[in-house]
């Protein structure tokens, strides 16, 4: 077995230690006295060895400000997600906003609509759009407690929608011009010539049984004529355009893609005439135009009223 070595690393570090601890103990105790030559010293010693420890305490210097960037980025990270969530809350409300602003536009837009100064109207809130292939109509949130009757005219902040098909309670159906079952007479401006408006389950109803077809043009006024008491009369419902089969038919002026709010109108029918004393006074009015004489006398004094005059005299 192989004999070790004489050890001669632990006696040298005892005494390295013992060293360094003696220094230190005497350079605590040299910081301690109170001396004005000791205090000259120790600055002299300051001056003359912090100066060369400037590379000793880089490192330090880099990992304290390493430590400063990384609690910056902490803190610009959390004011990152508080911006992002303020973002999404500012989004929210800028949507709310962007309703509203259409609701209110479209409201404003009815109110601008021109109609006859005698027609009242009530405004709805479009419900449910149950349009299909073969029926094109809606559900407004006004019925019979608010005095809705079947057949009246709808509007929109643009046109006429339709008319009132069905009245409940607290809802409505409004059958609109592109059913197939809709058929409301008008009139074209400024020829005047009447036509019968029918929908037929696309965007562009037909104009049938036009009067004077050469006088219509593209582009046209179309308003309700009030005919048959269906509608009053006056109510735009579009412009005139010729389909691509050649047919006249209606550009609506009501917007179909977003009915959100409708006016109904109030519109009161014709009084029926029943009894015609009611009207026309019954009695004697006597005869209407000249009397004939109903005597030889009577006819020469109508003859000759300045003789007839004489005799008297």
């Amino acid at each position: 077995m192989a004999r070790k070595g004489p050890d001669f690393a632990t006696p040298v570090r005892r005494v390295l230690i013992a060293l360094l601890a003696i220094m230190l103990i005497a350079l605590f105790l040299f910081w301690r006295i109170d001396s004005p030559r000791a205090e000259r010293m120790r600055i002299a010693i300051i001056d003359r060895v912090v100066p060369s420890f400037e590379w000793v305490l880089a490192p330090v210097n880099k990992a304290s400000q390493m430590i400063a960037g990384f609690q910056s980025y902490a803190r610009i990270y959390e004011q990152n997600q508080e911006l992002r969530r303020e973002l999404q809350k500012m989004q929210a409300w800028r949507e709310a906003a962007v309703q509203l602003e259409q609701e209110n536009s479209k409201l404003l837009a009815q109110n601008n609509v021109r109609i006859d100064p005698a027609l009242t109207s009530v405004t709805a809130l479009v419900t449910v759009d149950s349009g299909s292939a073969f029926r094109q109509s809606v559900l407004i949130n006004v019925g019979a407690r608010d005095g809705i009757v079947d057949g009246w005219a709808t509007m929109d902040g643009l046109g006429l929608v339709g008319r009132i098909s069905g009245v409940g309670q607290r809802t409505s159906r409004v059958v609109l011009l592109t059913d197939p079952s809709s058929r409301i007479p008008v009139t074209i401006q400024p020829s005047g010539d009447r036509a019968l408006l029918t929908g037929d389950n696309t965007s562009l109803p037909v104009l049938d049984f036009i009067e004077s077809l050469e006088d219509v043009r593209p582009g046209d006024r179309v308003v309700t004529s009030g005919d048959g008491g269906v509608f009053p009369p006056g109510l735009l419902a579009g412009q005139v355009v010729q389909g691509s089969d050649g047919r006249m038919r209606l550009r609506m002026a009501a917007d179909y893609s977003r009915l959100e709010f409708l006016r109904v109108l109030r519109s009161h029918p014709a009084e029926n005439v029943v009894d015609a004393g009611t009207i026309i006074t019954p009695g004697d009015q006597g005869p209407i135009g000249p009397q004939l004489p109903t005597s030889p006398v009577e006819a020469a004094q109508a003859a000759d009223p300045l003789a007839a005059g004489g005799d008297n005299d």
